[in-house]
This record gives C-alpha cells, structure tokens and sequence, in this order.
C-alpha cells in the first residue's frame, strides 16, 4: 500500500507541474489571467504526469532493445540542472527533425568542459541551458549513434521527460538505471573530479558543492 508521504509528494509534484504548464499557456498567450486558475486546477485533477513511448534502434541497447520497446516517461516542466541530472536517460526532441523524439542518456549540462580525444578539435564549455546527450551503444559511430557527437549541444528545453521504465517484453521490463556517473580521478586541489568518458569526449565538471542522491 502507497503511504501518505509518498501521496504527498505526487501530489506537490503535480502541483508543482500544473503552475509551470498553467503559466506557460498563459505567457505565449493561449489563455488569460482569469482562466489561468482554471487552466492549473484542470492540469492538476485531469492531466498526468507520465505517458508511454514506442522507441526503436540500437542506439540505447542493451537500455532498450534494439527491436524495440514501449517507455515510461515522466515529464518534466522546466528541465533545469535542478530537476534532470546528468547520467539520466532522457527524452528531447530530435534536433534534426522537431516532429520526432530520441531518447539518449544526458552526458553534460552547462559548465561541463567538452574536451576531445581527437587533438584537432578545441575545447570548450557548455554554455547555459545547453546540454550534451550521448547514445548508450558504445560499438555505435557518431553518424549511427545520432547523438551530440553529430549534431551538438541541444537546448535543456528540448527536453520532454526522465524515462524511469523500459517494457522491452512480457518478461523483459523494468526499471530504468538513472543517474550513473564515473570517478575518474582528482584534480590538484583535490576536489572530486567526475566524469563522462564516451566516443571521443571526456565530459568534466568539478562538483563543489554536493553530489546528487542516487548518482
């Protein structure tokens, strides 16, 4: 049986999403300030906070199989440092093609240092609400992968939701790993150095203040 915290918190939650969806129709002007009440009201009793996705290729295996497998999303209203973390598999739109969505595992978000294995490529540093997003199939060149390898940094916005469950088949389902980060050493002054190393890139960022819970 679900327990009373954790039905308040779902509930924050939706709260909490119903405002951010509430205030998004009303600033581009899909609504008015007296319907904006009624707008979150409606979101918070009718709306949901996940959906399913149907994906497919081998970009995620062995994450999700390459014959593929219906996800589970749970959507996110404002895809901040603060509520997506760096090592979750995500769901954003395909930068190539807006109609369409991939699902990649994020690698990067502003402040991380990209720093190429390939000495002809200069470094540089994520800019603001830019992120970095990787495949999980490592045998996978970056044109097969079709990952920020390709096409670059994308927008944090282009970020629909945290994919928290893989249904692959009737007996292959289940949670989806989130937040996996590597150690990879220290710097000279000591501070904890975590990184991402994949195809070709090593993704650094010296976390000062604190590690997320989970990673």
């Amino acid at each position: 049986m679900v327990s009373l915290s954790t039905w308040v918190r779902y509930a924050a939650t939706k709260f909490e999403y119903s405002v951010v969806l509430g205030w998004k129709k009303y600033n581009v002007g899909q609504i008015n300030g007296g319907q904006l009440s009624d707008a979150i009201w409606k979101n918070f009793f009718q709306g949901k906070l996940t959906f399913l996705h149907w994906t497919k290729g081998e970009q995620m295996a062995p994450t999700v199989a390459g014959d593929g497998g219906t996800l589970l999303v749970r959507k996110l209203p404002f895809p901040a440092p603060t509520q997506v973390f760096v090592g979750d598999v995500v769901l954003l739109k395909d930068p190539e093609k807006p109609s369409d969505y991939l699902v990649r595992r994020l690698a990067a978000i502003e402040g991380y240092e990209m720093v190429s294995t390939d000495e002809k490529d200069t470094p540089f540093i994520l800019e603001k609400d830019q992120c970095w997003v990787l495949s999980d199939n490592e045998s996978l060149k970056p044109k097969e992968a079709r990952d920020s390898r390709l096409f670059g940094p994308v927008p944090m916005t282009d970020i629909v939701g945290r994919v928290v469950y893989a249904l692959r088949s009737a007996v292959d389902h289940g949670p989806v790993l989130n937040r996996v980060l590597l150690i990879l050493g220290k710097n000279t002054t000591e501070t904890p150095m975590f990184c991402w190393v994949r195809g070709g890139f090593v993704c650094s960022f010296l976390l000062l203040a604190k590690v997320h819970a989970g990673c």
